[in-house]
């Protein structure tokens, strides 16, 4: 019985709540100790996708780059050749107006001062000059002056020498 009040007695039963709470004081702090380490966010897994996500940026961007360089230079050969077919049509055009016998005419008149059998034809000093469509005049720089004349200021200027 002795054993009996030892087991029920209140200084053994403080002793073993104070064992008790020590012992729980003790998991407490050694959780609070033992938390586990923080883990790096970067994952072994995750530095390898990163390293082939990069390689493959580095691969396709010459190709890319070419891809683009080729696309815009299409664009401008395609944008030449349009140029090119208006060119073309207007040259078409032109030659369609040489074919008239009334424009072959009307540009002889024009430009070259010509007349027919039985006209006079009369050359104004300076009206040639004034006038800004003369297409010899604008084009070439020759002064707006009958063609014979440019002719023989051609041929005198090539027999001089080139010194003068």
């Amino acid at each position: 019985m002795a054993a009996d009040r030892d087991r029920f007695s209140t200084a053994t039963r403080i002793r073993a709540l104070g064992e008790q709470a020590a012992a729980r004081v003790y998991r407490a702090q050694s959780k609070r100790l033992r938390r586990p380490p923080r883990r790096s966010r970067l994952t072994g897994r995750a530095a390898v996708l990163a390293l082939v996500v990069c390689s493959l940026i580095v691969a396709l961007a010459y190709p890319l780059r070419q891809y683009v360089q080729q696309r815009a230079d299409v664009d401008d050969l395609r944008r030449q050749a349009e140029e090119e077919r208006e060119r073309v049509e207007q040259l078409r055009d032109a030659k369609a107006r040489w074919q008239d016998p009334g424009f072959v005419e009307q540009q002889a008149r024009e430009r070259l001062n010509f007349v027919r059998p039985g006209e006079i034809g009369y050359v104004l000093p300076g009206a040639a000059e004034a006038d800004g469509d003369d297409p010899l005049s604008t084009r070439s720089g020759l002064v707006a002056r009958p063609w014979y004349e440019n002719l023989w200021n051609g041929i005198d200027a090539a027999d001089r020498p080139s010194g003068r």
